[in-house]
């Protein structure tokens, strides 16, 4: 029978007390067993963190045998190398058997991995890359806000990784936000991976917690479960509109004398005469020979939760039409288009379904339209990069349409490794930036963000377009907005001409879809095909005109659709002749590359020639940066007759 602790009672009971110390003597052994049989796994943190493990799971609401039910309260373990010590205790409550964990820990193609990952039942958020668990459970509690829903959020964290940026981030953003449904517990052990935290790097944990205007509670025993309890209980109770920290004085390697306050046991199980000792200091069976034995048998994999796929219904709305001599640029066509859907899912009265977030650029990414019509919905998160793409990840697992909108630079480089996590949890986050590529000018090589497509092309779960003009803008927004998955959507920061037929009709005109995976032919031609994609197309319609003129028949495809990419009409374009990509982007990794790797893989062999940002540029007009990398019309269609 499972345990379940009263949030308003004041204290445990001698009964509850008992249990939790019978609870913690299974769970340690499971800790030691499961490292040492490994070979690998953090046994000491693991140690120390279990009783506020075992007190939190006590405590939340959840169903083990529905691990996903919507009333759940969320937990995220921030220090997801304590995966031994999550999966006891997950064990310990009925998720799954201590057989399933025992046999399969860190063993290839089990659901029980060295760091925690949601394919194990009742692990919410894939963790490890230390200091971004609290900006998931910030984005969790901010979903719960959102949708006016009581779930509480429960972030477990270990004092060391308090060293990173991102976690005074996440701290000032919730507290910002009046996350008083969110509590977090800092594991404050004093020691990681090299040593004493103070040494390494010292800090106070309570002080910054509260100069940025949080509850914060200390516990000198964070052993005790019962007072582990109550502060719990008291931060599940709190309406104040500040977030609870509650720092727990623990000892690395509890429960094990010649483990504890060894900084070595960090990361180093016991071997297995050391095992023997450890657990009978515990009182247990040493039956590590029979665990043995049963990890040759073939892994099992009847645990494996497959990825959450929760996603509302979103209306489109009314696609925009803008006309052949229209000027505006591609970041207002998206302002417009997330207005739009705002209007159609926002809905008065009721909690909304699109959600908006950026970092002190509302004004440049043209957000203000969304924020006039849905304010509740429209989240400022300040100059807090790292943070806000953690964050929105998160809050896009919680059924909200998330777009995270900033400069190409902050967007994709600065945040790699954030955009790598969500992509890892399957997430359903829309990245849109703007100021992408040499189009940001006068701003310079700092701000010039021309390795988006390389870097996305690292993800496997992104899907990477880049519009053309305004009105593919409209139609690409409206896409990913009502499909599910992690996106990445780019743009210049100039004015784009709309893009027209040879006739001098709006080519994605009010009957136009965009496909992805399905690039445009925007024109036709028997000798050569150039192909491209957003800002560079105006350029590229200038050097097929060129060439025309030259007695050149040129084909023009239109690759908005990165990843996935149309091979089908890259294997057409090299039927009729050489081809010539031209990109504002990376020469080396953009998709010139992929376009060459493509033909390859299909056995065919074309003559192809790529041209794109060959090195940094300077600050200038961005006519002028094209000419300097020789993107300008009539160096393309030099480079289009050499191939001739």
């Amino acid at each position: 029978m499972t345990l379940h602790l009263d949030v308003n009672k004041p204290h445990l009971s001698p009964e509850e007390l008992s249990r939790l110390r019978e609870m913690r003597t299974r769970c340690a052994r499971r800790i030691l067993l499961s490292t040492t049989l490994a070979s690998s796994g953090h046994p000491g943190g693991s140690l120390s963190a279990l009783d506020m493990l075992l007190v939190t799971y006590g405590l939340i609401k959840h169903k083990p045998e529905e691990p996903r039910f919507a009333g759940r309260d969320r937990v995220v373990v921030s220090m997801g190398h304590i995966s031994p010590g999550v999966y006891s205790t997950l064990a310990e409550y009925g998720y799954f058997s201590e057989d399933d964990f025992l046999s399969g820990f860190r063993r290839t193609g089990s659901g029980f991995p060295g760091h925690v990952e949601y394919i194990a039942p009742g692990v919410e958020w894939d963790t490890g890359n230390l200091g971004q668990g609290i900006s998931a459970a910030v984005g969790m509690a901010m979903a719960f806000k959102m949708k006016n829903l009581d779930n509480r959020v429960i972030c477990l964290t270990g004092d060391g990784e308090h060293q990173k940026g991102q976690v005074a981030e996440a701290i000032r953003f919730a507290r910002k936000y009046q996350l008083d449904n969110l509590t977090v517990l800092v594991d404050r052990n004093h020691l990681q991976i090299c040593g004493d935290t103070e040494e390494i790097m010292p800090q106070s944990i309570r002080s910054l917690y509260s100069a940025l205007g949080w509850q914060v509670r200390y516990l000198a025993d964070g052993h005790d479960c019962n007072a582990i309890f109550t502060a719990l209980a008291e931060a599940y109770r709190n309406k104040s509109g500040l977030p609870t920290v509650i720092v727990a004085r623990t000892t690395m390697g509890k429960g094990i004398s010649f483990m504890e306050n060894l900084a070595k046991y960090h990361g180093s199980p016991l071997k297995p005469e050391q095992l023997e000792q450890a657990l009978a200091e515990l009182g247990v069976v040493n039956d590590f020979a029979e665990w043995q034995l049963k990890r040759q048998e073939p892994v099992r994999t009847n645990t494996i939760q497959s990825a959450p796929s929760l996603y509302p219904e979103v209306a489109p709305g009314s696609p925009l039409v803008y006309e052949a001599d229209k000027k505006t640029d591609n970041r207002s066509a998206f302002g417009n288009a997330l207005k739009s859907l705002a209007e159609a899912n926002n809905l008065p009265g009721s909690a909304p379904k699109i959600v908006g977030v950026s970092c002190d650029l509302e004004g440049s990414v043209k957000m203000g339209g969304f924020r006039q019509h849905s304010p509740d919905a429209y989240i400022e998160a300040g100059i807090q990069e790292h943070h806000a793409a953690g964050m929105s990840g998160a809050l896009s697992r919680e059924n909200l349409v998330t777009f995270f909108s900033t400069f190409g630079a902050f967007a994709v480089s600065e945040v790699y490794n954030q955009n790598r996590l969500s992509d890892f949890n399957h997430t359903n986050l829309k990245v849109v930036a703007t100021h992408v590529g040499l189009d940001v000018g006068e701003d310079g090589p700092t701000h010039q963000c021309i390795d988006y497509l390389g870097l996305m092309k690292n993800y496997f779960r992104f899907s990477v377009f880049m519009p053309a003009d305004p009105n593919q803008t409209d139609r690409i927004i409206r896409h990913v907005a009502v499909s599910p998955g992690n996106c990445f959507v780019g743009m210049g920061r100039s004015i784009t001409p709309i893009i027209t037929d040879e006739d001098g009709k709006v080519f994605f005109g009010a009957d136009y879809v965009f496909t992805p995976g399905k690039a445009d032919w925007l024109r036709r031609g028997k000798d050569l095909t150039l192909i491209t994609y957003g800002a560079l197309v105006p350029s590229v319609l200038q050097a097929w005109e060129l060439l025309r003129q030259e007695g050149v028949s040129a084909g023009v495809l239109n690759m908005a659709s990165l990843l996935p990419l149309d091979e089908e009409s890259l294997a057409d374009a090299a039927k009729i002749g050489p081809l010539l990509t031209v990109e504002d982007h990376h020469v080396a990794s953009g998709l010139g590359a992929s376009a060459a790797v493509a033909l390859i893989d299909r056995g065919i062999s074309a003559k192809l020639k790529r041209l794109g940002v060959s090195h940094y540029a300077s600050s200038g007009k961005p006519a002028e940066l094209y000419a300097d990398q020789g993107l300008d019309p009539q160096s393309i269609a030099a480079a289009a007759k050499s191939l001739l």
